[in-house]
């Protein structure tokens, strides 16, 4: 199965997040299927960047959002009806 998930970038103490599509038995910072946007936690407002459009067809296609990512997909597309 297909997890979109995130993928931890950065340093300690200074993480960054992409979010990725994933076979869900893979390790957390392992190969990635693809690349779908960013998170950073270490900004203030708007800390993040998703395509929209890649992340409909992957849940489309049966991949399952993990808590972190099902929660920046529904703000980002809050955003989107906003602009």
């Amino acid at each position: 199965m297909v997890s979109l998930r995130l993928n931890r970038q950065g340093s300690k103490d200074r993480p960054y997040y992409k979010i990725v599509a994933v076979d869900s038995r893979a390790r957390r910072d392992g190969r990635y299927i693809e690349q779908l946007g960013t998170y950073n936690p270490m900004v203030e407002g708007v800390n993040w960047t998703i395509d929209l459009e890649k992340t409909d067809k992957w849940i489309g296609n049966g991949a399952q959002p993990s808590d972190t990512v099902g929660d920046i997909i529904k703000k980002a597309r809050r955003q989107a009806l906003e602009a």
